[in-house]
């Protein structure tokens, strides 16, 4: 069966048909709370699935020695243990039978009790009464029906694009909030096919369900390097969406140290210095308790205003960068030209560090909780490194507002060609050895700009201000020609109207009324 593209990046088949099943048994269950109950049960199956496949390889070489029921014979397999209440038979045989709530709850307790990775990550709430049995029987009925474990599924990344899909139709179901767990997937991709993220530390100190960690590895996999090469680590302030991180993650394969807390109050990794920061934070948080870090260290570029964390995320970013580190993220538009309480002078100092590589306007309509148009910024610790060429003094601006093409009535995505313009144009302008095109400045889209030329313009970051107006539609028809088609057109119209002026003259003598 053909696979079309989904507006969130999954390609979708299968995916598609099981949302519209799941969706229906969700009767008049909020969203954000069916989320937990389908995703769970996702990932239960997922893990189920690759521990009946290797159980099945240790029967068959039972006569060797091999013991099924040894739990070291599935760690060395990279599989997690299920225990024989949390095996998926177990589920089925139960889907009928009122207390299947009550058997789905002990099944998660036994593996978390089993694994210590998983420790208070599933979700362990499906007995309540408030969940319908017949309904939660009846999804997992619809679950059994699909393998996603197993090693032909995880191959094919079956559970992971399923994942995928749903963390974006949950996100879209719940609209602005949504935008808490779910960073759509062209913004993903595009933030990292900027920073191409090929080895070291990555971070993102607001990591939602781990969007970022999952397209750093997908795009390794992609450029022909090893998932090895980077380690991932990570904060969420949201107990259930760092739950959703933990099981994103999990189902991949990706070893992340994933910490749940509040990033600016209880920094889960303090001492990191990361390679590579992806982030998209809240937009102009104002229930930061900013008041209480009035003399924190990070904020070497000025103190941000209690009312606003945009510029204490940036400067979080920029305390946790490598020495040649990357960083690039999502920002309120407002960051860009803001001079509020002190953000302009922050923006200034951190502009005249010379730290800014690339401002990014982007179309509104591309995010689920909010229409407001956003940017990103792209960060550079050491701009005169052997990796790019020496960008020192330069700020990259690119125009992207006038991109992306309407999915449905509300959202906007970025095509693959636009990421690919957007990003070669960048990876050209920094001399990336591993592009072959050159780059040019082009009216409208893109501006190379000097910081004396941004320092004229007050520190302000707007693209708009510096790619200017794009050009006018050139005339390619030659003057002479033009003038000569011009001339036969007017003295043919003039014929015509002429001819009209007769015949009018004509019907008029007709009815006695002549000249």
């Amino acid at each position: 069966m053909a696979r079309a593209r989904n507006s969130n990046g999954a390609n979708v088949g299968f995916e598609a048909e099981l949302w519209k099943a799941a969706d229906a048994l969700r009767g008049s269950m909020d969203a954000a709370e069916y989320k937990h109950v389908v995703l769970g049960l996702l990932f239960l199956k997922y893990i189920s699935d690759a521990f009946e496949e290797q159980h099945a390889i240790l029967e068959a070489e039972a006569a060797e020695g091999a013991d099924p029921e040894d739990r070291d014979e599935y760690s060395g397999a990279n599989v997690f243990w299920v225990p024989k209440e949390a095996r998926w038979h177990v589920l089925r045989e139960a889907a009928k039978q009122p207390t299947i709530g009550q058997t789905i709850d002990a099944a998660m307790i036994a593996i978390e009790r089993d694994n210590p990775s998983l420790k208070d990550v599933l979700p362990k709430d499906y007995a309540r009464p408030g969940l319908d049995k017949m309904r939660l029987g009846q999804l997992v009925d619809m679950v059994s029906n699909i393998a996603v474990g197993d090693k032909a599924s995880r191959s094919k990344d079956v559970l992971g694009r399923t994942y995928e899909y749903f963390l974006s139709q949950f996100a879209s179901a719940e609209g602005k909030k949504g935008g808490e767990f779910y960073t759509p997937q062209c913004i993903v991709r595009l933030l990292v096919e900027m920073l191409a993220p090929y080895k070291g530390r990555v971070y993102d100190p607001c990591c939602g369900s781990g969007g970022m960690f999952v397209q750093s590895e997908r795009f390794i996999e992609e450029h022909g390097g090893r998932i090895g090469d980077i380690s991932v680590y990570g904060q969420e302030s949201n107990y259930t969406t760092w739950r959703l991180a933990k099981m994103n993650l999990a189902i991949r394969g990706i070893d992340a140290q994933i910490g749940h807390g509040d990033t600016f109050h209880a920094d889960a990794h303090p001492d990191l210095k990361a390679d590579y920061v992806l982030a998209n934070p809240p937009f102009n948080d104002s229930d930061w308790n900013g008041a209480l870090l009035k003399d924190d260290k990070r904020w070497q570029f000025g103190t941000p205003p209690a009312g606003n964390a945009n510029f204490a995320w940036v400067q979080h970013f920029i305390s946790h960068l490598a020495p040649t580190g990357l960083a690039g993220f999502v920002l309120a538009n407002g960051s860009m030209s803001s001079s509020q309480k002190g953000e302009g002078q922050i923006r200034q100092s951190i502009v005249e560090a010379d730290l800014v590589d690339c401002m990014l306007a982007l179309p509104g309509q591309l995010f689920y909780s909010t229409q407001i148009p956003v940017c990103l910024w792209f960060l550079a610790r050491d701009k005169h490194n052997n990796r790019f060429r020496d960008r020192r003094g330069e700020i990259l601006f690119i125009d992207a507002r006038q991109m992306g093409s309407m999915v449905d009535r509300t959202h906007r995505e970025l095509t693959a060609e636009d990421i690919s313009k957007i990003t070669t144009t960048y990876h050209a302008w920094r001399n990336d050895p591993d592009v072959e095109a050159e780059y040019q400045d082009v009216p409208g889209f893109c501006k190379s700009a000097a910081l004396e030329e941004v320092a004229e313009h007050g520190f302000v970051l707007t693209p708009g201000r510096y790619v200017g107006a794009p050009p006018a539609e050139e005339d390619a028809e030659p003057f002479d020609e033009k003038m000569k088609r011009l001339s036969t057109e007017l003295a043919e119209q003039m014929a015509e109207g002429q001819r009209l002026d007769d015949e009018i003259e004509k019907n008029l003598e007709r009815l006695g009324y002549g000249f």
